[in-house]
């Protein structure tokens, strides 16, 4: 009996834990991210094999016959040495000491073949019918370039709709309940992805998986912003709490190839359930989803989006990611392109700027308040305009890494500032509910992943994949300087004193304008 009541009140204090709660809500995060991101060196690769069956990618970039030159895109072709062979064929005008006939006959691949030679074509320009598949070849990756996009982007357009449901409903019933509600679909959506096998099904997926993301998001960015009043507090648990996104965006990619190309398609998304499975009943036993009636009057969605301050601060969660979220679909596809990269390449390619985000959301948690958060993304901004702008230039696999760690560190930098600023905000102008304003935070998050995605194909086959960074880059540099309305913006009673004295002003007028008429 009394160990039974030690372990009730034990429980119950787990339940009343603040720093329980930022795990749970971490780990939700991470699973999320781990999902959206194992896909990435996944599904161009699957969509290529389900049109070729018979000749799969990895056969075209690593097969015997041929390798690529990463500057020309052009098979160099491997042949044997020159060794001359008497020709056999009677019908052949071709002789033995006539090497300007011979070197004429070898500009037809067919006719060399029929004289029964074995040649040396390295120094001969020769149209061959593995050159012209490798041109179809890119032509087809250009355009899966586009297809690709559109099924990353549904996930971030679907969760976009969300957002401005979930967010007032978590001031109606409280946030376990959407919180739990996401773990469901997401557990659903992994295994649709789990056993999808067309890109319909697949794009079903992602798209319900915006769904569960929404909910987790939001109610758990809500729930955070609760338990933590103190805003240097708040920060450190918003960092914490996103570098568990962090874990999950570094893991995802090189989980999600390495599997898929050593065990199999359904191997990283079934293990991906599993934990979405531990994670579902933690917040079973933890958080006790259940509904609770706030009778807080929670500002309205439009109040907050009218609020310039909120609007700056999130546009910039919208612009810092909006970088990442183009190369996520057109990065291995051009790495394909122009390096011939394989899946567990293309997979660890995102390593750098997995790593460095995560450093940066834990260490901008806390120095961003110190320093001002406003100065920590602007230059979070600037640095990714700069690291956008590096990574066309890339030859190898090599020279990506010091651009994707700058471009995940400053990513880092701009979230963990901009997402405690949101909370913040509404401290200071409005009412201390959370649910709203975080669904407008990641609505912002959200659009900068269904911009990115969605142009991507389209500006790659229009401009250019240098040019479409390029544009980003540009962007981003515009928009920083913004970030210094952020320094120190007018409180609920400041813009209550503003709006008086503007009624004030305007009475005054019409009364001056009263005695002047006759």
């Amino acid at each position: 009996m009394m160990a039974e009541g030690t372990w009730s009140n034990w429980l119950q204090r787990c339940r009343e834990s603040r720093k329980l709660v930022l795990v749970i809500v971490a780990i939700a995060l991470l699973l999320d991210n781990m999902l959206l991101t194992t896909v990435v060196p996944i599904i161009p690769e699957f969509l290529y094999d389900i049109k070729h069956p018979n000749a799969t990618l990895s056969e075209h970039l690593e097969g015997g016959h041929h390798v690529t030159n990463p500057t020309t895109m052009i098979p160099i072709i491997k042949t044997t040495p020159f060794t001359p062979a008497k020709c056999t064929c009677p019908s052949s005008n071709v002789s033995d000491n006539s090497p300007l006939e011979f070197l004429q006959a070898t500009k037809n691949p067919t006719s060399v073949s029929a004289l029964g030679l074995t040649v040396n074509t390295s120094s001969v320009n020769i149209t061959t019918k593995e050159e012209l598949e490798r041109l179809q070849r890119h032509h087809e990756l250009l355009e899966e370039t586009t297809a690709v996009g559109i099924m990353f982007a549904s996930k971030a357009f679907v969760q976009l709709l969300a957002n401005p449901i979930v967010g007032p409903l978590t001031h109606k019933i409280g946030y376990s309940v959407p919180m739990f509600a996401g773990f469901i679909i997401m557990f659903i959506s992994t295994l649709i992805f789990a056993f999808g096998r067309s890109y319909s099904i697949l794009f079903l997926a992602r798209a319900l998986q915006g769904v569960g993301s929404s909910c987790s998001t939001v109610s758990g960015m809500g729930m955070l912003a609760d338990r933590y009043q103190d805003d240097k507090e708040r920060g450190n648990a918003m960092g914490i709490a996103l570098g568990g996104l962090a874990l999950g965006v570094l893991i995802g990619p090189p989980f999600g190839g390495l599997m898929y190309e050593f065990v199999g398609k359904s191997a990283p998304f079934l293990v991906l359930s599993v934990l979405a499975l531990g994670d579902g009943l933690l917040q079973l036993l933890m958080l006790q989803p259940s509904v609770v009636y706030t009778e807080t009057t929670s500002p309205s969605l439009k109040a907050l989006i009218s609020d310039p301050y909120i609007i700056i601060a999130a546009g910039a969660i919208t612009f810092a990611n909006m970088g990442i979220a183009m190369l996520e679909p057109s990065l291995p596809i051009w790495m394909m392109d122009t390096m011939g990269a394989s899946r567990w390449k293309q997979g660890a390619t995102f390593l750098p700027a997995s790593i460095s985000y995560l450093i940066g959301t834990n260490l901008f948690g806390p120095l961003g308040h110190r320093m001002g958060r406003w100065l920590a993304s602007l230059i979070g901004l600037l640095v990714i305009g700069v690291c956008l702008m590096s990574i066309p230039l890339a030859t190898s696999i090599n020279h990506l890494i010091i651009p994707n760690a700058g471009l995940g560190f400053a990513i880092g930098m701009v979230d963990s500032s901009m997402m405690p600023e949101l909370g913040y905000l509404v401290d200071i102008r409005h009412t201390a509910v959370y649910g709203s304003v975080y669904a407008i935070g990641d609505v912002a998050f959200c659009l900068g992943f269904v911009i990115g995605p969605a142009l991507s194909g389209t500006l790659v086959n229009s401009i250019g994949f240098a040019w479409m960074l390029f544009g980003t880059a540009i962007l981003c540099f515009i928009y920083a300087p913004l970030m210094y309305l952020l320094k120190s913006p007018p409180t609920k009673e400041e813009k209550k004193s503003l709006i008086i004295g503007e009624k004030s002003s305007v009475r005054y007028v019409t009364y001056e304008n009263e005695e002047d008429e006759p």
